[in-house]
């Protein structure tokens, strides 16, 4: 049997080989080359002109040696410099961004602002627990715009009557609507605004 074929084969469950032996033969002992060897038949111009194998290098050209030994050269000389790492993130690199130049406007009229002084104060409460807070607390109560805050109906009241509130509270209603209590100031007087108003 010749070196390298096939010495047995194993069956697995269904029938498939589970293993292959191949015995590789020795490059030494005349069969396959090693790794960077090549094996060569070089006939012999003597009288028996026998065959034998010898074991021979692989040819390479002038400028590939060259460049082999200017690289060998150039690494025994040269430092490798590595990059000392204090963090275990990695991170974006930081590259220029560029300020907006645009060519034309993307709006041609700037918005206005929707919520003027007339859209946040809706209507005054004329209830009766609005009466009593008229009466007893210097406090007038309004319905004014959900989407209001406590600095724009201060401001909004004060455009609107003429009236220095001292502190704004304000709660939602379970219908949704925004109610606001607004007191006001020592020296208004709740009552005579509320007439002025024509809530009384």
């Amino acid at each position: 049997r010749p070196a390298g074929a096939v010495s047995a084969v194993r069956a697995g469950r269904h029938g498939w080989p589970s293993m292959l032996h191949v015995r590789m033969p020795r490059a030494s002992a005349g069969g396959w080359p090693g790794p960077r060897t090549c094996g060569a038949l070089k006939e012999k111009s003597g009288g028996d002109r026998a065959r034998e194998t010898d074991r021979v290098t692989w040819n390479r050209p002038a400028d590939t040696k060259a460049k082999a030994a200017a690289n060998a050269q150039r690494g025994s000389n040269s430092s490798k410099k590595v990059k000392v790492r204090t963090s275990p993130h990695f991170y974006r690199p930081k590259t220029k961004v560029q300020k907006r130049n645009p060519k034309y406007a993307r709006v041609s009229v700037p918005g206005l602002n929707k919520m003027d002084k007339f859209r946040i104060v809706r209507f005054p409460l004329t209830t009766e627990s609005a009466m009593k807070k008229i009466e007893d607390n210097n406090t007038l109560v309004f319905i004014v715009d959900v989407l209001s805050n406590k600095r724009q109906i201060k401001s909004a009241v004060r455009d609107l009557y003429g009236i220095e509130a001292l502190k704004v509270n304000t709660l939602i209603r379970p219908d949704g609507q925004k109610k606001a209590y607004i007191k006001l100031k020592p020296d208004h007087d709740a009552l005579d605004v509320a007439n002025r108003i024509g809530i009384i």
